[in-house]
């Protein structure tokens, strides 16, 4: 969430700012909002110091055993008034509240300004793109002797968009995730297994809610209101909801897997079928709260320590810049990695690295101390580290040979056995 204070302060450079990720933002509505809210708070102390006077004053005739009929009017008329502002500004502040909510996060001065995804930046690239000499497939035909998934029985069991994995498919799924803890928990981020549900608040506090609530799971009955994570992010932010950490804490590093679930599947296109883009995937996420000074080195830690998994895997990939049309709702700077997908034709994320700033932190309570000095925010970044999904499919589809079997990266060996191979007499 942005400060109020720094939209007052200047809202003209704010709006313009903002207009960058969302040109349809208008403050204002805000700030007619924001000014009524201040202009009540004046009134209602104002009346409040009135009644406390007359108050004072109905004790004094009392005493003096004058009438006090009309000054008790006076008191209850004040009463009412207040009452009635009190409703009113209840009803503002919340109204204030849902609309800040909805605003994204300021990007920061060194991202390109454009709405169009077509521009992001590409920093670099690593590897090559595979060359066939077969007829190369993807990873939907080369299931179909490989049997590594299950897409209509997924579809029986809850519809589609909800793959299974069978027998070495689902050992491989296992094998990466467990591949990318070892590599998280090498770079210093701290394991965490984290609840899958979580309540409103936490889904808030990451930017979730409000304006995503149609893009969630969620159970909603007289005994739970809960949301299925779209990733372990929301419950990483919420670990430290409403706490005051110290500076000496931090920076604080985390990773955690979940599976995660996203009402997104129904835009796929023709292409993009089997695991391109299903509403349940598995996921290793990397957290960190920071200080504002710490933030920017965490950040390029981060974009590391997921381009290092890709290397391992020899995939190649490049690592993009999103401009600001193209960025998330909670993010202030953002690097894509992009994996090359033969099958489709085109590259894929895997990873998104984002530094949020103080956005997050502002909506869930999170801040430090330094030594006696008030209390600040803290920053929280967020990265996939990876998502197996895709992952799955560049492996099998960059991997493929011409008789359908499929060459495993040399670090996965000893997380599948030693298994070296998939052959399709083998699985």
């Amino acid at each position: 969430m942005l400060d109020i204070r720094l939209i007052r302060k200047d809202a003209k450079e704010v709006e313009k700012k903002l207009r960058n990720k969302d040109p349809e933002i208008d403050l204002g509505p805000i700030l007619t909002i924001d000014d009524r809210i201040r202009a009540i708070k004046t009134e209602v102390e104002q009346l409040k110091s009135q009644r406390k006077s007359v108050s004072k004053e109905v004790g004094e005739k009392k005493r003096q055993g004058i009438d006090i009929s009309s000054i008790t009017a006076e008191m209850l008329t004040l009463g009412d008034k207040i009452a009635q502002l009190d409703h009113e500004l209840a009803h503002l502040e919340k109204e204030f509240i849902d609309k800040v909510a909805c605003l994204p996060n300021l990007p920061m001065d060194d991202v390109f300004v454009s709405p169009d995804a077509k521009d992001n930046v590409c920093l670099r690239t690593w590897g090559e793109k595979p060359t066939f000499s077969f007829p190369f497939k993807n990873h939907v035909e080369l299931n179909e002797k490989l049997h590594l998934f299950d897409f209509k029985r997924g579809a029986k069991i809850a519809g589609s968009g909800w793959p299974t994995y069978r027998g070495v498919g689902a050992r491989l799924e296992w094998a990466l995730l467990n591949y990318m803890l070892d590599i998280q928990i090498e770079n210093g981020f701290m394991m965490w297994m984290v609840p899958h549900l979580v309540r409103p608040d936490i889904m808030f506090g990451s930017g979730q809610l409000p304006k995503f609530e149609k893009q969630l799971f969620k159970i909603h009955d007289e005994d739970y209101h809960l949301y299925l994570v779209p990733t372990a992010e929301i419950a990483l932010n919420g670990l430290h909801y409403d706490e005051i950490l110290h500076e000496e804490q931090l920076p604080l590093k985390y990773c955690a897997y979940s599976p995660c679930f996203r009402r997104e599947a129904g835009a796929a296109g023709s292409n993009e079928r089997g695991l391109i883009r299903v509403h349940q995937f598995n996921k290793v996420e990397m957290f960190a709260f920071t200080t504002p000074a710490q933030s920017a080195q965490v950040f390029e830690e981060m974009v590391a320590s997921a381009e290092e998994i890709l290397q391992g895997l020899g995939l190649h990939y490049r690592s993009m810049l999103l401009t600001t049309g193209d960025m998330s709702f909670a993010a202030m700077k953002t690097i894509d990695i992009e994996v090359w997908l033969p099958g489709q034709n085109r590259y894929y994320e895997v990873s998104s690295v984002s530094n949020c700033g103080d956005f997050q932190a502002r909506r869930a309570h999170i801040r430090y101390k330094h030594g006696q000095e008030k209390p600040e925010f803290v920053h929280t970044l967020n990265g996939s580290g990876l998502a197996t999904s895709r992952l799955m499919v560049a492996l099998l589809e960059n991997n493929q040979r011409a008789d359908g079997s499929i060459a495993l990266p040399l670090v996965l060996h000893k997380y599948m056995n030693g298994m070296k191979e998939l052959k399709v007499d083998e699985v």
